[in-house]
């Protein structure tokens, strides 16, 4: 018997199911990012540093994935997953929370001193995904840009 091929050790997509497809990618939009001529009426993408962020209605993503959409998404709650934006030094973290907020999203926590010795702070987007901002000493970026991990 064949031995299965490895799955790649890498995240190439990330697509949120966003309640209104043209506020989610305003908000996206305001904070700065890159549209990709990629997107069309039915699904929106953004250019990130080494991946690429989708945002599909909700209800036709669930409909994808095959699962039921659930009954009440007050975006109130918390979902299992958080996404995270690296920045280069402490100082960063703040004003990119402040950049957030005032692209629509909302603080859930500040930028803090962590524990582990960085800074971090939260905010959701206009569809209550949680989105971390991070500071970490213990992973720098390389010089193309991607996060360095320790092995």
């Amino acid at each position: 018997m064949a031995v299965p091929a490895a799955v790649p050790a890498r995240i190439s997509l990330v697509t949120l199911g966003v309640a209104d497809l043209d506020r989610s990618a305003a908000f996206f939009a305001a904070l700065g990012w890159h549209r990709s001529s990629a997107s069309n009426e039915q699904i929106v993408w953004f250019k990130t540093a080494d991946s690429a962020l989708g945002l599909f209605p909700y209800d036709h993503l669930a409909a994808d994935v095959e699962l039921p959409v659930a009954a009440h998404r007050s975006g109130r709650g918390f979902g299992g997953i958080t996404l995270a934006i690296n920045v280069d030094t402490a100082d960063d973290v703040a004003p990119a929370l402040a950049a957030a907020e005032a692209a629509g999203g909302r603080i859930l926590k500040p930028a803090t001193r962590a524990d582990w010795g960085g800074v971090s702070g939260y905010f959701a987007d206009v569809d209550g995904y949680p989105w971390e901002v991070a500071w970490n000493p213990y992973f720098p970026f390389a010089p193309d840009g991607h996060l360095q991990l320790p092995d």
